[in-house]
């Protein structure tokens, strides 16, 4: 049994280091007394920072501090009159001190790509933090004292931050599998929105791009549609393909990662790598999708096999690499997979955002619900937090009764979305790429990516891309049992037709299985010590039935526990 190879095996929770990301101070620096790279009266630049991470502007009056990629640098260096021969694709942080210099923060609205950044104003004395409109960086900043501290990574954060747990983000996570919104699990940290910018010392924030239903041209039919969506696609995917070097795709055979992969070995003229993975014989898997679209395609085709073990084994080193945690079973593989990527490819694409952005069948619980809801009697919050199948409806038992009583009069984050004027599928839609993209598929992405020493490019998240998905009428997108209708045609030339018109049936990773007949022991043991992480907040009694199985008609517990098992980890490995 392999409960035998763990116990054996000494707990890597107390050893893991991660490197760490650049640090900016701001506020009171008289203290200062570690590795710094820049600094002036209010302002300090500490920490790990490549030569990408900072620019002075020319005049040297705005400092910029950031990790930037951007799909439109020859546009803006024309707009600029800069000589494009003399910019390298890693200057993204000197382009934006030049445009910050004419344009000040407007700059921001003309940015295409990735980006969290700071910008200081040495005459004014003002700092700026902004983050791109997807949210495909992350920005994190202290909230309290005379000193403020700024990283794109949470981690580099902890020597400042408080130990004090939002209990408000800890319902948020219970239900969602990750923490939507500014907040963070720790009471003083918050992050930068996506489409934000932030003024210090007045602390006013500002959207300078904004998520709307825009519905211009309802009378235009299905194929209209479908040839804007594919010829913006033509175009994203070309500006992210490295130029003369093999690139990698995450590829699960579902239509998204397919559409990925088929358009990048049209355009591509080195080397297509693509990855996949399965979970051994004891489970299903959808190696023959992937398979035939690697052939279709052909490319360069990778397969590996994740263990129970592997599972379990590299769940803290991976909780170590993420901001805030992440209850998805993807967590493990995702690293895992970049890591086998890494061996032969330094860009790697996938197939995230087709679902939020296109009409996913995720909706259609939430869409008969909004016909039924009268009789089912569940308003549209309460349908929405149930329909991520976590543990919304279990926090009356899951939680201490003193912690679930404090909750009782905190608003949700999602409540605005949800009674928008925007049509209802549009709304879901918009709720999950402001917050499931951002707030958990985008970081993941990027935490992981980072972490194997690869670019993780996600061309199905791009914001031109989600804008126009917010102009598609929505019964383009998803109309009955069709769902994506607008992608699958716009793709419907370059992929087979057996994976076009397959049901989707996602990515399962086996958890249930896992805590059956592999990690019971070491979970009860994780779990229901009086001195875990999670103790002073969750009801152990629950947990423990829960670990027994009992009343698991629905086959819901292993997803559950390996929620909470990634909560109680990422609390360990980020411990002072």
């Amino acid at each position: 049994m392999l409960f035998n190879l763990f116990s054996r095996s000494k707990s890597p929770i107390a050893s893991i280091e991660v490197a760490p990301s650049w640090l900016v101070a701001w506020g009171k620096l008289d203290f200062l007394c570690e590795d710094i790279i820049w600094r002036d009266d209010q302002f300090a630049v500490i920490s790990a920072l490549s030569p990408e991470q900072f620019a002075l502007s020319p005049t040297g009056r705005f400092v910029v501090v950031g990790d930037v990629w951007l799909s439109n640098q020859v546009e803006l260096r024309q707009k600029l009159g800069v000589d494009i021969g003399g910019f390298q694709g890693s200057d993204g942080c000197q382009l934006i001190a030049l445009l910050w210099e004419k344009w000040g923060s407007e700059c921001l609205k003309m940015l295409v790509g990735m980006f969290g950044l700071v910008v200081y104003d040495r005459h004014q004395q003002v700092l700026w933090l902004g983050r791109d409109r997807i949210g495909s960086r992350t920005l994190y900043y202290t909230t309290t004292g005379l000193t403020r501290w700024i990283a794109p990574k949470m981690r580099s954060l902890t020597p400042h931050r408080s130990d004090d747990l939002d209990v408000v983000a800890l319902r948020d996570y219970l239900c969602c599998a990750f923490v939507p919104g500014e907040r963070t699990l720790w009471q003083n940290l918050r992050e930068m929105r996506p489409g934000t910018v932030m003024q210090m010392p007045s602390e006013q924030v500002y959207s300078y791009w904004q998520l709307q239903e825009e519905i211009t041209a309802a009378n235009q039919n299905l194929e209209w549609y479908s040839d804007r969506l594919r010829s913006l696609l033509n175009q994203v995917v070309q500006e992210y393909l490295p130029k003369n070097q093999a690139v990698g795709v995450f590829l699960s055979g579902g239509l998204d990662s397919s559409s990925i992969t088929a358009l990048a070995a049209n355009f591509h003229n080195a080397p297509v790598h693509t990855y996949s993975i399965h979970f051994g014989d004891e489970t299903p898997n959808e190696l023959e999708f992937s398979s035939l679209v690697a052939q279709h395609c052909q490319t360069q085709h990778h397969i590996l096999e994740i263990t129970f073990r592997d599972m379990w084994e590299r769940l803290p080193e991976t909780m170590a690499y993420l901001d805030d945690p992440i209850g998805d079973p993807l967590t493990v593989p995702n690293l895992l997979l970049g890591r086998m990527a890494r061996e032969n490819v330094q860009v790697v694409l996938n197939g995230e955002g087709g679902d939020p952005c296109f009409g996913g069948p995720k909706n259609q619980p939430m869409l008969i619900n909004s016909l039924y809801g009268s009789i089912t009697n569940q308003n549209s919050l309460q349908a929405y937090l149930i329909s991520f199948q976590k543990c919304a409806l279990d926090l009356p038992q899951l939680l201490k009764p003193e912690v679930w009583a404090s909750l009782q009069t905190e608003p949700s984050v999602f409540s605005a979305d949800l009674d928008s004027d925007a049509s209802y599928l549009n709304r879901l839609m918009a709720l999950n790429i402001k917050f499931k993209g951002a707030d958990q598929i985008l970081t993941k992405v990027s935490n992981l990516t980072q972490a194997a020493n690869l670019q993780g490019l996600s061309p199905l998240f791009d914001q031109r891309v989600v804008e126009l998905s917010m102009q598609i009428p929505p019964e383009y997108k998803l109309s009955g049992v069709e769902e994506k209708a607008v992608l699958k045609k716009a793709v419907a030339d370059i992929l087979p037709d057996s994976i076009i018109h397959r049901p989707k049936s996602g990515m399962m990773v086996p958890v249930q299985l896992g805590f059956r007949k592999y990690w019971q022991r070491e979970a009860r043991k994780l779990l229901l010590n009086k001195k875990s992480a999670i103790s002073p907040y969750i009801n152990q009694s629950l947990l423990r039935n829960w670990l027994n199985f009992e009343g698991d008609i629905w086959g819901r517990y292993g997803v559950k526990l390996w929620l909470l098992v990634s909560l109680e980890i990422w609390l360990q490995v980020n411990r002072k």
